[in-house]
Order: C-alpha cells, then sequence, then structure tokens
C-alpha cells in the first residue's frame, strides 16, 4: 500500500507544523509502532494534525491493523458512539481528555524518536484499512468499511488524473480524520513516493510559505481557497504550483477567477465521499471550469438516473441521481447491513444520494444532496448549485445557500439564504434585485420565491454548509 514510503528516498520527507521526518525515519519510526501492534486487529486514533498520527496510520497499515479515526473535536455523545460502535482494543497514541469508557481502553504509545528495523508481512488487500465514520445530517455516524484494494485503487487513479509523481511536494493544511486529509493528503505521497508538507493550519500565510519552499501541489477546501484569493499577496506566491486541487464542495465562480488570475492556475476540482473515496476528478490536462469536477477517474463508471430509474440526458443541463461502481467502493458499513443494502441498486450501482449533471463531453457537476440540493418546484426538478453559483457572481452576495422550503401551493419553493457583502444593505430592496439578477441568468422558474438575509452560515469542519439546519430553524 505504502510503496514510495517503502523505497525509503532519504530526499524525500513528510513535515507537519514544521516537524520533519525522512522517509527512511518515518518508515522506521513506523514500524516500531507496527511492532508494538501485534495482537491487536483494531484501534482508535485522535487524528489531530501532527507527525504523531502520520506515524501512528502508517505504522498501523504496516501492521495490517484497522485504523478508527476520531476527529480531535468530538462531542461526548458523539465519541461514546464511535467508540461502541466500532469498538476498538486501544487508542493508538494520544486518547481524548474526556471522562467515560474511551479512558478504560489501553493505550500503544506512538514515539516519532523510535526506530524499528523493517520487516513486513504480508497483508491481504481485501482487509479492511479503516472504519471512518461518515458525518451524516441525519441519525448517528456510521462506520464507512474501507478496504486496502479500495484506497490503492483510489490513489493509483488519482496519480493518473493528476500526473503525480515522487517529485511533488504536497501541501495542504486540511483535517486528518477525513479522506480528502488523510487518505489523499497523507497516504497520497507515501504511496507515489513524493513528499507533504502539513502545514498545520489551512490559512493563506502558510499556503505561501509552502509555495516558497518548494511545494508543487496543493490540496484545499473552497473556504480555505477563498481566503487565498482574498490574499493577493499569498495568492501570487503560488504561480509557481503545479497544481491547485479543490473538494469538498463547489468552488464559487468568483474564488475561481480570482485564483486563476492572482496565480495564473485554474483550480482543478474533484468529488468523492467516504464510501467511494474519489470517483469523479478534473484531469491535470484536462478542461477545468468552476463548479465541474471532471471525468471519472481510472476504474469507476458513474450514471445519471432519473426518479423512475431512467437514464437522464448527458446534456449538461438536465439532472439526475449520481450512481456509481468501481474498485474505489467501500465494503460496507459496520454493523449495519440494512443500511449497506439500501445504498445499492439490483444491478450493483451505488447510490450516492447526490444529483448532478452531465456534460456531452463526460464532465460532471454536483447539484448537491438530493435531499437538500435537489428542489421539485411547480413539477420542475431544480438544481441549487446553480442558483447558487448564479447568485455568487452578484457583487452584493459574499455567501448564499439555496434550499427547497414546503410549500402547500409549489411543493417546494426555492429559497436563498444570502450573507451580504461589501457596503451592501441587506434590505427589499437588493432582495428584489438578487431574484432579479437570477431571473436573468436562468429560468424563470429557477428564480428564488424568497430571500433571507443571515449573518452567517451553518457549516461543519470541512466548510461544508449544513442545509439541514436551515430547513430546520
Amino acid at each position: 500500500m505504502l510503496t514510495g514510503l517503502l523505497a525509503a528516498d532519504p530526499t524525500r520527507f513528510v513535515e507537519v507544523a514544521g516537524r520533519r521526518l525522512s522517509h527512511p525515519d518515518l518508515l522506521a519510526a513506523a514500524t516500531a509502532v507496527a511492532d508494538d501492534l501485534v495482537d491487536h486487529s483494531r484501534v482508535a486514533l485522535l487524528a489531530t494534525p501532527t507527525l504523531e498520527t502520520v506515524v501512528a496510520v502508517t505504522g498501523a497499515l504496516l501492521a495490517g491493523v484497522e485504523v478508527v479515526p476520531v476527529p480531535p473535536d468530538s462531542g461526548a455523545a458523539e465519541l461514546r458512539h464511535m467508540l461502541a460502535d466500532s469498538a476498538p482494543e486501544a487508542w493508538l497514541g494520544e486518547s481524548p481528555h474526556e471522562t467515560g469508557d474511551e479512558q478504560s481502553l489501553p493505550r500503544v504509545r506512538v514515539d516519532v524518536a523510535a526506530r524499528a528495523d523493517v520487516q513486513l508481512d504480508p497483508v491481504d488487500d481485501e482487509a479492511t484499512a479503516f472504519v471512518m465514520y461518515t458525518s451524516g445530517t441525519t441519525g448517528l455516524p456510521k462506520g464507512v468499511l474501507q478496504s486496502r484494494r479500495a484506497v490503492m485503487a483510489g490513489l493509483d487513479a488519482l496519480v493518473d488524473a493528476w500526473a503525480w509523481t515522487a517529485d511533488d511536494v504536497l501541501a495542504h493544511g486540511l483535517p486528518l480524520f477525513h479522506v480528502h486529509g488523510l487518505i489523499l493528503g497523507t497516504l497520497g505521497p507515501l504511496r507515489v513516493g513524493g513528499s507533504l508538507v502539513h502545514t498545520g493550519r489551512g490559512t493563506p500565510e502558510a499556503y505561501a510559505a509552502a509555495a516558497r519552499a518548494g511545494a508543487t501541489l496543493f490540496f484545499a477546501v473552497p473556504t480555505i481557497w477563498s481566503r487565498v484569493a482574498d490574499s493577493p499577496d499569498d495568492a501570487k506566491a503560488l504561480r509557481d504550483a503545479r497544481l491547485l486541487v479543490s473538494g469538498s464542495a463547489a468552488l464559487p465562480v468568483p474564488v475561481f477567477d480570482r485564483l486563476a488570475e492572482l496565480t495564473g492556475h485554474e483550480v482543478a476540482e474533484r468529488y468523492g465521499m467516504s464510501e467511494s473515496l474519489i470517483t469523479v476528478a478534473t484531469r491535470a490536462d484536462g478542461v477545468r471550469q468552476a463548479g465541474w469536477v471532471g471525468v471519472p477517474v481510472a476504474g469507476v463508471e458513474v450514471r445519471l438516473r432519473d426518479d423512475s430509474g431512467a437514464e437522464v440526458p448527458r446534456d449538461g443541463e438536465s439532472v439526475g441521481r449520481l450512481e456509481v461502481r468501481g474498485a474505489t467502493l467501500f465494503s460496507g458499513y459496520l454493523n449495519r447491513p440494512d443500511a449497506t443494502a439500501e445504498t445499492w441498486t439490483d444491478d450493483g450501482w451505488f447510490v450516492t444520494g447526490d444529483v448532478a449533471v452531465m456534460a456531452p463531453d463526460g464532465r460532471i457537476r454536483i447539484v448537491g444532496r438530493e435531499s437538500v440540493d435537489l428542489i421539485k418546484s411547480a413539477g420542475y426538478r431544480i438544481g441549487a448549485a446553480e442558483i447558487e453559483s448564479t447568485l455568487l457572481g452578484h457583487p452584493a452576495v459574499a455567501e448564499v445557500a439555496v434550499v427547497g422550503a414546503p410549500d402547500a401551493d409549489l411543493g417546494q419553493r426555492v429559497v436563498a439564504y444570502v450573507v451580504a457583502g461589501g457596503s451592501a444593505t441587506p434590505d427589499e430592496a437588493l432582495a428584489r434585485e438578487l431574484v432579479d439578477h437570477v431571473g436573468a441568468e436562468l429560468s424563470l422558474h429557477k428564480r428564488p420565491r424568497e430571500v433571507r438575509f443571515v449573518d452567517d452560515l451553518p457549516r461543519n469542519e470541512m466548510g461544508k454548509v449544513q442545509k439541514q439546519r436551515l430547513l430546520d430553524d
């Protein structure tokens, strides 16, 4: 799995918040962890953005031990659920400073200064590598079982899509308990044999410093890219980079355009989820367009279906349910055979729960979650993302989220939650102006029936807007 790391090239390294290990030292430290994991099968890991986390994950993978990444900011109830559901045998490294059952687990020490001789036993590729808990909008998080095979297939597909080589230095400041930061952002360099600079925090200053130090490849979420775009001097430092990648949510058109102006790079977007890893990506040599996430990666197929299961036209406009199949898919939900079965079609496709449109050339634009981003109003199927992108093109709009609110007459009505930008006055006149703006740019039935001004939008730790909270309020 960690093919590139096993080459032990002393010129390659992993750096987290200023602390660095060469590949040979990382491999030796991780082997010491692997030696201490004999007779373990599953461990919990408090996935802080530290060098200890990288050494711990690497050691567990070398040992063939399943890892349950635990977000450092987990609430007490969420933490109890993850531990009870996954039943780890120990904490790998630091444990949370909480009271309760988590303190009854033994700890396996992680020492970045330890060294052991590398002697690796083979591990079945079908074995589970991670139990990664989803942050669903309803119910308790589900444990997604990700096999070693799926992780390797996903990384190799991105190596192909992004022309990723051992000469690349990846920089990012993403959390290490999600697919984006942990699997792509940590295991990716170790798979390909390149270097990693985790900046600790995803700030424009940190990204600029990494660029000046030679980073060639950058990962970020739209929130980070927006901040980079608002810091011209830091953004310009990225001009010598090879590729900028954005994920976890759609990149607003103004941010895409501003980054292209400042950095000389059009950002490559991609799409994935815990259950499927990255299934669609804009290729390094492909067409880049704000809001479009690219084409299926190697080994993955996608299709769009309507409510009756019929194929949706690939016309760049028609909205359909996104379904995928291929080597990157998960093995199921831990302890949830019912939920696992519900996510698959009779002919073997995984139902993502997302809705999208597909262009004639196969490129995909994600509309959003079927539950909150597909608005069915007066017989029309409307994608919230298209309206959001249009509103973000208005100078008075800093942030926006569009939802479908229940309506006795229409079924659902289009409602836009807007954070006003600059010196704009959030009043009825501006609301009418925004409605007219959408009507002029898009079909009339896509105009918001209501504009609600808010101070901010509820977001999760990855910067995604939590629309269900808007609907619940």
